[in-house]
């Protein structure tokens, strides 16, 4: 019943509103918006988990949503202009799915490989079933193929297997957990090269200012 859980939330619920959120915003503001998951997480885990937050971290979780701010108004933040609210609020949600998937793992001692095919098993059933009530069922063509299995093996996969490696081979979880910060960047080049997009300036302002507000919650915690 938990895997069934955790696969509604992820891959289900998760890429349902995250692929939605890429589709109505640019690459860089749905990726850099999701990057405030870890914000997001601490929030959630004072009701749900009864953890308590010092106010200095309430400050760190302000700076990164103004980091939000500034890339939802594309740098225009004294005329409030916010260029698409509803995309948005989706890649903001998508963190709140994200998070809520890994408080319900907190408490799962299911062997990591373990759980991720069964987490994948359970949200392919969804999938399948949404698709059947919500779509007519349709063999995607090769760029549909293609990111499915970017998705499913990259990303999520053998991402995840290598990253729970790391953390046990390191001596500390901190000689890794802080290469974590280099991924939103890179995927700044990443889709500047292969999408093509040109990075505006309040996107790396914005980026800084949620890493920044994510490592000064991580200190001050």
């Amino acid at each position: 019943m938990r895997s069934a859980l955790l696969g509604f939330f992820n891959p289900f619920l998760y890429y349902v509103i995250l692929l939605k959120a890429y589709d109505i915003l640019r690459a860089q503001e749905a990726m850099t918006i999701n990057w405030t998951w870890p914000v997001t997480l601490v929030l959630l885990s004072i009701p749900l988990l009864r953890q308590k937050i010092k106010i200095r971290s309430i400050l760190a979780i302000i700076i990164s949503f103004f980091g939000v701010f500034v890339i939802a108004t594309r740098g225009d933040v004294l005329q409030l202009d916010f260029t698409n609210p509803g995309g948005v609020v989706l890649a903001l949600a998508s963190t709140a799915i994200w998070a809520l998937f890994w408080i319900c793992n907190v408490r799962d001692r299911i062997d990591e490989a373990v759980r991720l095919f069964l987490n994948f098993l359970f949200g392919s059933a969804f999938i399948v079933l949404s698709m059947l009530i919500f779509t007519q069922a349709a063999v995607p063509n090769v760029k549909g193929l293609i990111g499915a299995v970017y998705i499913g093996l990259f990303e999520m996969g053998i991402a995840f297997l290598a990253w729970l490696r790391a953390l046990r081979l390191s001596k500390t979880t901190a000689h890794v957990a802080n290469l974590i910060y280099l991924a939103p960047f890179l995927s700044l080049v990443v889709i500047s090269l292969a999408v093509g997009e040109k990075i505006s300036a309040s996107t790396i302002i914005g980026l800084i200012l949620i890493i920044g507000g994510i490592i000064l919650q991580k200190i001050w915690s």
